[in-house]
């Protein structure tokens, strides 16, 4: 059975059966750090989900499924409060201008704070210092007059009908999600403190302050926080000026009101959206665990089948989600309604399929991680590079789609999602598919803000973190291999350096450098420090054409040193770090074209000259995921797609990037196994309508052609000339003869079925 997103299969719950007959004084909280452990079941920041855990075990208790160690005995009973100490509450009446820089400092974990503020919430607030429940964070509102008052963040309310109501929550999906709404539940401003629109200007710098602090203290953001207003009390005024929703009424029942009597008096409820997507959050689907290969009971159908047939969907969702990605493998240039077409039905499912609350592009392209991981783990023994691009997605012409954002450098101007996805691809360039990949919309509200200073969880460049943290997780499994994370200078970030510096044995990073660093017991920088190392010999390399550049050798001048990075300015809590450092700068360029200049560093060893020119061949590979970009925007054109929301944009273009995938994939067999059968990726109706095509006989030979043989075939449907001068045929060419073999092969599938 799946709880939680964890599969407690028999093996697993009769783990768990030996490991509480053989614990001795075993607690259930040790319990759950053990079962934790089995699943490596963490927070963000590497803690244990313990918590989550327990109530797992307590629900498969209550089934009758395992048997606990009997739970301890826990006293309820509310504590006696202490008598308040005496404190000098400042004595203000002035203007909010008047007061200056108001800041609110956290309490948790400060004693002398901590007193402060019970204190203060024992001698003013109607409800005392507490009990307050589950995880939470309590502040001091303080300017430099002294503590102006306090408030305090906790667990939400289990039940409340009128915000599930308006979030749209089930009962399961309140209970996957809770945990991402926390409760106002406490909010002072001292008696002695008469200040107009201070209340709401605190509520406002508390909002923007509670996610970033949250995430510090427990690893996740809150999305929404609420609030009850007592209204024989108070009126709610200050929530309401700092933009918090009205949301109706409290049945007055209160946490601990068992019997449902409703013996209190209602409350209002009030709510306030933390994050510009939350509705999507607390109604998506709960994050399954990656999918880890496993041996099939059957060989798949078909590629289709390969890369999307373990998707964690319900049968008759798989089922479509396999048409719909076979139809867009053979009409890739084809809009949705062109693709299947005409066929009205089909078409509507999958629009419905796309709109299905259980489809986004984690859940579709979770297979297809499987599937990866099954291709790099026959390479044993070798490198596999994981290159990490960013690239955006225009949807401007969209003006009806909900949830997309700037990707420009105007607010106002070009709509769409990012997409950062990391392609695995053997040393010789061929691609083997994706590990990891990311889509998201900037908020309009916080484009253009200055993130400096913000912790990098709270920073769009997270995302090469947590791309190299899924590269890690594939690591950990393959240990048979060796995975290199590279990126290009987007991906030159400190912290990124430090994570890798912590695991010896996880990825190795290959990284463009973009930031002039501090060497240390150097009196030069980064650039200057490498640029002054000998030249420890010559590479040439052939440059493709690209854009305006025409196609020509260059001559790279390669300089290579160990050197120790210092942090930035500003991030003296990270260590200094060892790093080799690759130089491959051209020399005798042309006058009109720009120098190459690579400025690597890397966590791999490189003590020689034939290291040094591996690393810079590595990097060269990363025109790969430029290549895989521009199949995917112009090979399946997934910027013409229309859909109404930009969730269903994404479950789309998980099957586009798999689809155009293929493409490249085939492109790249064709070069390094031009000799292999043709089989090894065309089926045998599409060879043998290829070759009846091409040669005019409908009798089909015994034995397939080569791989070589059948791609130049294909590529002259989609353009190809096949001269000399030519050369290899790319994506282009590719996917418009792909989609002419599709029609080519469905008449040879109706003309060989007979009358």
């Amino acid at each position: 059975m799946v709880i939680a997103g964890r599969d407690f299969n028999d093996e697993v719950i009769a783990r768990i059966r030996e490991t509480v007959r053989s614990g001795v004084d075993l607690t259930r909280g040790a319990l759950a750090r053990v079962v934790c452990g089995w699943f490596d079941w963490r927070h963000a920041d590497g803690r244990p989900k313990e918590t989550s855990c327990r109530i797992v075990l307590n629900k498969l208790e209550r089934r009758g499924v395992i048997e606990l160690p009997a739970a301890r005995e826990v006293n309820f009973a509310p504590r006696m409060a202490r008598p308040a100490e005496p404190m000098p509450w400042p004595q203000i009446e002035a203007g909010l201008s008047k007061l200056g820089a108001i800041e609110l400092v956290v309490v948790n974990g400060d004693k002398a704070l901590s007193r402060q503020w019970r204190a203060m919430m024992q001698a003013h607030h109607p409800l005392g210092d507490g009990p307050l429940c589950g995880a939470q964070l309590r502040y001091l509102i303080r300017s430099k007059q002294g503590i102006l008052g306090g408030l305090s963040f906790s667990a939400a309310a289990w039940r409340l009908g009128v915000r599930d109501q308006w979030i749209g929550w089930s009962d399961s999906m309140r209970e996957r999600r809770l945990s991402r709404v926390v409760g106002n539940t406490r909010f002072l401003i001292l008696p002695s403190v008469r200040v107009k629109n201070l209340a709401s200007h605190v509520l406002g710098l508390a909002t923007g302050q509670l996610a970033g602090d949250w995430q510090g203290h427990y690893g996740y953001k809150p999305v929404l926080v609420e609030s009850f207003v007592d209204t024989s009390r108070y009126e709610g005024t200050c929530y309401r000026a700092a933009n918090w929703v009205e949301l109706g009424l409290s049945e007055g029942r209160g946490r601990q009101d068992r019997g449902r009597s409703a013996q209190r008096a209602p409350k209002r409820v009030l709510a306030y959206p933390l994050q510009r997507n939350w509705r999507k959050i607390l109604n998506a689907p709960l994050e399954w665990p990656r999918i880890v290969p496993h041996a099939r009971v059957q060989p798949p159908a078909d590629w289709a089948e390969e890369e999307f047939g373990r998707c964690r969907l319900a049968a008759p969702m798989i089922e479509r989600l396999l048409k719909i990605a076979r139809v867009f493998a053979a009409r890739p240039l084809a809009r949705i309604p062109q693709a299947f077409e005409g066929d009205g039905a089909a078409c509507k499912a999958a629009y419905r399929f796309f709109a299905h609350e259980d489809t986004h592009i984690e859940t579709v392209l979770q297979s297809h991680y499987a599937a990866t991981e099954e291709r790099i783990a026959e390479q044993r023994g070798e490198f596999i590079l994981a290159l990490q691009d960013t690239t955006s997605v225009n949807y401007s012409n969209l003006a009806q789609t909900r949830g997309l954002g700037p990707i420009g450098t105007q607010l106002d101007g070009a709509q769409g999602l990012h997409l950062h996805s990391t392609l695995a691809v053997s040393t010789q360039g061929v691609p083997l598919g994706f590990l990891d990949a990311q889509v998201w919309a900037r908020d309009p509200q916080e484009f253009g803000k200055n993130k400096n200073g913000l912790p990098i969880e709270q920073k769009e460049s997270y995302r090469w973190l947590k791309s190299y943290r899924a590269v890690g997780a594939v690591q950990k499994r393959l240990p048979q291999v060796s995975l290199v994370s590279v990126a290009d200078r987007e991906g030159d970030i400190y912290e990124l350096f430090a994570e890798a510096a912590q695991d010896p044995q996880g990825p190795h990073l290959l990284i463009r450098a973009k930031h002039d660093r501090g060497v240390a017991d150097q009196a030069e920088r980064l650039f200057e420090t490498i640029q002054g190392q000998p030249i420890a010999g010559y590479l040439h390399v052939q440059l493709p054409r690209q854009k305006e550049r025409a196609p020509r050798e260059a001559k790279l001048a390669i300089r290579f040193a160990t050197l120790m990075l210092c942090p930035p300015q500003g991030k003296g809590h990270l260590p200094t770090i060892e790093l080799q450092a690759v130089l491959a700068l051209e020399e005798d360029a042309p006058e009109a074209a720009e120098p190459i200049d690579w400025r690597l560093l890397t966590t791999l060893p490189v003590d020689s000259f034939e290291q040094a020119i591996e690393k810079v061949q590595w990097y060269g590979q990363r025109w790969n995921i430029e290549v895989f970009h521009r199949t995917l925007k112009s090979g399946c054109r997934i910027e013409d797609r229309q859909l109404r929301d930009a969730d269903r944009l994404e479950a789309c273009l998980a099957i586009d990037m798999v689809v155009a995938w293929r493409i490249c994939y085939l492109v790249k067999l064709g070069r390094e196994v031009p000799e292999a059968p043709c089989t090894i990726y065309f089926s045998d109706d599409e060879w043998k309508a290829l070759l009846a095509y091409r040669t005019k006989d409908p009798v089909a030979p015994s034995e397939p052609p080569s791989l070589r043989q059948a791609i130049r075939m294909v590529a002259k449907l989609g353009g190809f000339l096949g001269r000399k001068s030519d050369g290899d045929p790319g994506t282009e060419v590719m996917w418009r003869g792909l989609q002419a073999l599709d029609l080519i092969t469905e008449t040879w599938r109706v003309m060989s079925s007979g009358p």
